[in-house]
């Protein structure tokens, strides 16, 4: 069906010419074919005064308003000739009814959806849940399943993290547990059962370093490096590098295997996932120390009081560093400090109470030595050594006397006997010393200078087919 255009002209009452002010598109039918000859539609339409007559124009008659009503009238064949060819157009108007002038059809987006291929339905559930739109097309249901698959691929995990996330995770207190297990196992040097143990926890809490560290450390007792050296490697990777405990480990390991700039890499590594670890400043420390650069290690002490605050182990070190240069003063203002972080150290009283000795003060080494057993009273070293400190001064009854006390509060120490036994031979008989080494070897047959001591002692009074023996 065509169109037509009707012009629709602005009337002045003035003699001005008429200006058409818009056209009009109506549909073709031949009804308009009578109406082709008639004039064009005039409409009355106000127009602006002149300024001299606005004044007079207020008292007359508000002009005739626009009038947009066209009356269609159609023969009867001819609005049934219209139905025929609308074929199903609703709400047909009747020949008086006006003439509706209505806007453009515009495409919804849904339905451009529909055209390029989307089906739209409501908002579906993804696995994070975000909902969207479901595609129909092949590719992007391709996509959709490639996104769903990354979603749920594990990054920065162990294998075993995989296998055991199909079986039921136990609770986090037994993770405390399997690890106090696999200590109190390790301390029985049953390092079997730890070791299953500690595999164990890893698999289920792959992100806990503890289970890790406590692997490497088993593995390190048993001499087997390169294997602890994998176990770091997977530990940091199941961390994502952020555990300081990790790295420290792997350090002293490698510093313990002869590769001291690895070892290095691997402390300064702590020291960026955590600065307040203090373990890696003073291990990296003692580490400069051991290989001679004093001033580095001053230098990384200092870090270590900067960022993790007062520590005990810290300024014990400066200390020693200061004594070792002669620097007394400063190395008892460092021990002081020590000794204020933290009362109960009984390293830091012995090592100022050792300092003490070598500088013969020796009434400051008794205080320092009392303060020290005080602080620990099962502390084997502070006994032997205080001990051995009498008898050098010519006090051999109260050398006795400060190890038999050291032995009743450690009577599983061979070292305590073996220091016994030598003061009773060298001050009472040989007898009373023959038992109290047999004493120490049975407490400890791996211990090696208890055997030592006995043959070489024994060599002097007894026959070789004694030495034989023993």
């Amino acid at each position: 069906m065509g169109a037509m255009q009707v012009q629709i002209y602005y009337y002045s009452s003035t003699r001005q010419p008429q200006v058409p002010c818009g056209v009009l598109r109506l549909p073709w039918s031949p009804s308009f074919k009578s109406r082709l000859l008639r004039p064009p539609l005039v409409l009355q339409c106000p127009t602006p005064a002149p300024r001299s007559a606005r004044a007079s124009s207020f008292s007359a008659a508000a002009p005739t308003l626009l009038q947009e009503q066209v009356l269609c009238t159609d023969s009867d064949s001819d609005r049934e000739e219209e139905e025929k060819r609308d074929d199903g157009e609703e709400g047909t108007p009747s020949p008086d009814a006006p003439l509706v002038v209505r806007r453009p059809f515009k495409e919804t987006e849904a339905e451009s959806r529909r055209e390029d291929g989307w089906v739209e339905e409501e908002a579906v559930a993804t696995g994070d849940g975000v909902k969207g739109p479901l595609p129909s097309t092949s590719a992007s249901r391709i996509d959709a399943g490639l996104n769903e698959f990354a979603k749920k691929m594990p990054m920065f995990e162990p294998l075993e993290r995989v296998g055991a996330a199909q079986e039921d995770r136990p609770l986090g207190v037994n993770l405390e547990l399997w690890l106090y297990r696999a200590k109190v196992l390790t301390r029985d040097f049953q390092f079997g059962e730890a070791g299953k143990i500690l595999r164990k926890c890893i698999s289920f809490w792959p992100e806990d370093g503890r289970g890790y560290v406590a692997l490497g450390k088993l593995l390190s007792k048993q001499s087997k490096f390169v294997e602890a050296r994998s176990v770091y490697e997977r530990a940091s990777q199941a961390t994502q590098g952020e555990n300081p405990y990790i790295w420290q480990c792997w350090a002293v390991l490698e510093k313990r295997m002869g590769n001291i700039r690895r070892a290095r890499e691997l402390f300064d590594a702590a020291t960026v996932a955590d600065k307040t670890h203090v373990a890696a400043w003073h291990g990296w420390a003692v580490l400069e120390i051991k290989q001679g650069n004093i001033k580095k290690a001053r230098n990384l002490l200092g870090k270590g009081l900067k960022y993790c605050g007062a520590n005990e182990y810290i300024y014990q070190t400066l200390a020693l560093l200061e004594a070792k240069g002669k620097r007394i003063e400063q190395a008892r203002f460092f021990f002081h400090q020590a000794t204020l972080c933290n009362p109960k150290s009984c390293a830091s009283w012995l090592a100022w109470a050792q300092v003490e000795m070598q500088e013969e003060n020796n009434e400051a080494a008794r205080q320092l030595f009392q303060k020290a057993v005080q602080a620990s009273p099962k502390n084997r070293f502070a006994w032997h050594v205080w001990a051995i400190f009498e008898d050098k001064q010519g006090d051999a009854d109260k050398g006795r006397k400060l190890l038999k006390i050291g032995h009743a509060l450690n009577p599983r120490d061979p070292v305590i006997l073996q220091s016994l036994a030598l003061l009773e031979y060298k001050h009472s008989s040989a007898n009373l010393a023959r038992v109290l080494f047999r004493r120490a070897s049975e407490l400890d047959p791996k211990h090696q200078p208890v055997w030592i001591v006995s043959i070489s002692l024994f060599c002097r009074f007894c026959g070789f087919s004694k030495i034989m023996i023993l």
